[in-house]
């Protein structure tokens, strides 16, 4: 939850429950995309999307409640309230067509959204939110992965998150990242990891009330489940080389599949 985030025509919109909600927009064009990072992260993870994508189309990477420069007075972080925080964003912005892109929780968060602006969304993109839709958590199995953040979160979450990326990651940029996240108020932090391993249950049921074209932009590794994947609607596109983080591990290969991706929601909302 870094506050060191890029300063670009950052603004605020205010989310149901009165939370400021910080945004930056670059670029022009529709549909927009609007980029929403995953747990303990901030829109600065976004960087090189937008300095990218900005050319092709507008852009928009925000900060949930609690996170980066936006409100941290919430007190119960719920997927729910931050699906309402993007909605904010994307009301504010009065944007027609939107493509939502979501990185771990944030693939849980653009589900939540899209139902609030439905209308205004063309196509969802996860980036490495889930690799099969089959099984998931019980509250008991949440309850004991968070148990070692709940006794040392910042030791925990620093040990998490160096296992999250590939073997030939950049050192810099994994400890980069494990300080950051480890550095997020314990309070909002284990409120918002609750939340998102508890939500993996509801997401078969969303896919199927959303009906909305979805591509879930996933590490090359055999943990992906393409068939599973699949069976519930969801194109699957596999960066090689990369852990938990793609858009920042090999950034010019992800922002090809994106744009990809892209271009044919583009032609679908034209068509339609």
């Amino acid at each position: 939850m870094s506050s060191n985030v890029s300063r670009h025509l950052v603004s605020t919109a205010t989310s149901d429950d009165g939370t400021a909600i910080a945004f930056e927009v670059q670029g022009s064009g529709t549909p927009a995309l609007i980029f929403v990072h995953g747990w303990s992260c901030d829109r600065s993870y976004w960087e090189a999307q937008l300095k990218s994508l900005s050319t092709h189309t507008q852009v928009v990477a925000i900060d949930l409640a609690g996170h980066g420069a936006s409100d941290t007075s919430r007190q119960n972080l719920t997927i729910d309230a931050f699906g309402g925080d993007v909605a904010a964003v994307v009301q504010a912005l009065n944007l027609r067509r939107v493509v939502l892109v979501g990185h771990s929780m944030g693939g849980d968060v653009i589900l939540e959204a899209a139902r609030r602006v439905r209308d205004r969304v063309c196509a969802l993109v996860w980036v490495d939110a889930y690799d099969q839709l089959e099984e998931f958590q019980t509250h008991e199995r949440v309850r004991e992965r968070m148990a070692p953040f709940r006794a040392d979160f910042a030791k925990s979450t620093r040990a998490f998150v160096r296992n999250l990326f590939h073997p030939t990651a950049d050192v810099s940029l994994i400890e980069r990242v494990a300080v950051d996240m480890s550095s997020a108020p314990p309070r909002l932090a284990l409120s918002a990891m609750d939340a998102a391993m508890n939500y993996g249950r509801r997401v078969p049921a969303m896919l199927e009330e959303l009906k909305l074209p979805l591509v879930a932009i996933n590490p090359g590794s055999p943990s992906t489940d393409v068939s599973s994947l699949r069976r519930h609607g969801v194109e699957v596109a596999l960066v090689p080389g990369v852990g938990h983080f793609p858009m920042m591990e090999a950034p010019l290969e992800f922002n090809s599949l994106l744009l990809e991706a892209f271009e044919k929601f583009r032609l679908r909302s034209r068509d339609a």
